[in-house]
């Protein structure tokens, strides 16, 4: 029996500017699919009978995306008309969401095993489950704390190191039922805050630790470790992988490779350039003796001769001056 997902995606995306300037977050391109397919494709195929995108940025792009591609399940996006926060931008799909659901955050890249924690959340009867990731300094996170049992027994936002009472993080994965809808107020509000809190304090709220990969594909940074994690978990169904690099045409660009390259279509690259760690989209160019390492190449830019960039984004249409050193941030700069 299939479910809904819901995927929170109302965010400008801002950490990876300039990209989504011109690109929505949720569409940029992971392997082969955008990165809203890779964050559903944690579900399996078969549970999904409808994605529900509470979107609030570029929502037209969206709708035609997904309006011109065959997927097995069906897309329906729900635009909110102002940021609402997590948990407004979920009270906001309340007329189109019904029964059990699952619901994720937009820019989540992991591991879980989504059906064993469906199977442990049937067996608890809990109002919702969430997905827990243990780290060694939870304080930019959702702490939670659980007993034996797998069951919630608190749940605090971002607290201070003096707060925390545990490493086991909220990782932007639940599976919830619709009563959660009654203990939602009005307007703007966080989840994080408002409600999974109280769920805690009820015992209605249970916790999945695993572990593997939990990635927030949102910064340059983490955009390079999905990357990496998606090749190495095989999360693509076209392309080939040579020697840890993916690569969406069947031509293999012929350079000096490092691994755990993303080579989309129709790019160009010298024979001496050397690329490592790097996304490259559609189309971008890299000219003789170039050197990149965990960088993100936008579409159909062109990396000048000689070029040595480390750590940079480089926007769709960008060309980078002959013999260009750089290293961190934006090309061009943004504020």
């Amino acid at each position: 029996m299939g479910m809904q997902v819901v995927v929170l995606a109302g965010g400008f995306g801002s950490r990876l500017k300039p990209w989504t300037n011109t690109v929505p977050k949720p569409l940029l391109p992971l392997l082969d699919k955008t990165l809203l397919e890779q964050v559903v494709s944690t579900v399996p195929e078969d549970l999904v009978d409808e994605v529900v995108i509470a979107a609030g940025y570029m929502v037209d792009e969206m709708r035609q995306y997904f309006s011109s591609i065959e997927l097995p399940y069906e897309v329906t996006i729900l635009p909110e008309d102002e940021p609402m926060g997590t948990g407004g931008a979920l009270k906001n799909c309340i007329d189109h969401v019904s029964g059990r659901f699952a619901c994720f955050n937009g820019d989540v890249v992991s591991s879980l095993d989504f059906s064993a924690m469906a199977v442990q959340h049937e067996g608890m009867k809990a109002i919702g489950t969430l997905a827990l990731w243990e780290v060694e300094d939870p304080t930019r996170f959702g702490i939670v704390g659980i007993d034996e049992d797998y069951r919630v027994t608190r749940f605090k936002e971002k607290p201070t190191s003096e707060e925390v009472f545990s490493n086991l993080i909220n990782a932007g994965s639940y599976i919830l039922e619709e009563e959660i809808f009654e203990l939602m107020p009005e307007g703007k509000f966080s989840l994080e805050r408002e409600v999974f809190p109280v769920l805690a304090e009820r015992g209605e709220l249970g916790g999945f630790p695993f572990e593997g990969f939990f990635i927030d594909a949102g910064t340059p940074e983490s955009w390079t470790s999905a990357v990496e994690a998606a090749i190495k978990d095989g999360r693509f169904a076209s392309g080939s992988l040579i020697e840890g690099t993916w690569f969406a045409d069947g031509e293999v660009a012929d350079c000096i490779r490092g691994e755990y390259n993303m080579f989309s279509s129709g790019i160009q690259v010298s024979k001496d350039s050397i690329i490592s760690q790097s996304t490259l989209l559609e189309g971008a160019k890299v000219g003789s003796g170039a050197r990149l390492e965990r960088c993100l190449i936008g579409e159909n830019a062109q990396i000048g001769a000689g070029c040595q960039l480390k750590d940079v984004l480089v926007d769709h249409g960008a060309i980078v001056p002959d013999g260009s050193l750089l290293q961190g941030g934006t090309f061009p700069q943004i504020e």
